[in-house]
């Protein structure tokens, strides 16, 4: 089956050990929406560490739960979590010149670091258009996905469908949120301050912002 996913929206901010990234609240139809968070007239194709942020629709516990927070590893994966997981640690297979950071399953969402690191022969044009996947079976998870050198939304979408359709198989209800959540990481100060807060997650998980 073939899935286009279109481009994403607006990211949404994250609050990372005593830091927070500025929102902008716009109201829509008498609701309230999140304004943009991308650094203006910053190229997302560009070779940098980004902070991503993913949430389920309606930040539905989809992937688990916190079982003690005092434990080292506190948190408990669904069969829907281990998907999230094991699609996540697969991107580089199918994204060469990405590396992957600290990164975290959560109850209602994932915090993840990805690189892109582009050799100097790749950093021309790149097509940023919708993204086709192909996945067919959980087995084959994102095997499939197009080709498609391209920018941080890019890999996002792909990794997004991925998990849709597999964790489809076992809750059909199962969904994202429209929109993530990105930020660039500038220096190694906010790299390891963004990194920290990802491995400490599932201890704050009673303060997160998230929590539900």
């Amino acid at each position: 089956m073939r899935i286009i996913w279109k481009a994403p929206g607006i990211r949404r901010p994250v609050a990372c050990n005593g830091f927070i990234i500025n929102m902008k609240m716009n109201k829509f139809q008498n609701k309230y929406r999140i304004g943009s968070a991308r650094l203006p007239n910053w190229d997302y194709r560009s070779n940098a560490d980004y902070f991503v942020t993913i949430c389920t629709k309606n930040r539905k516990c989809f992937f688990g739960e916190i079982t003690d927070s005092q434990k080292d590893n506190p948190m408990t994966l669904s069969k829907i979590g281990q998907i999230a997981q094991d699609l996540w640690e697969g991107i580089p297979n199918h994204f060469p010149d990405i590396k992957l950071g600290e990164f975290v399953v959560m109850p209602n969402h994932v915090h993840g670091i990805v690189e892109i690191k582009k050799s100097k022969g790749d950093l021309g044009d790149v097509d940023d258009r919708d993204v086709a996947c192909n996945v067919s079976t959980q087995k084959n998870q994102m095997q499939d996905i197009s080709p498609k050198k391209g920018a941080l939304s890019t890999i996002i979408r792909s990794y997004k469908s991925a998990v849709t359709k597999n964790a489809r198989l076992t809750n059909p209800h199962f969904a994202w949120q429209s929109r993530f959540y990105d930020h660039v990481i500038r220096n190694p100060s906010a790299f390891n301050k963004i990194s920290n807060y990802i491995i400490n997650n599932p201890k704050n998980w009673d303060t997160d912002k998230f929590y539900s």
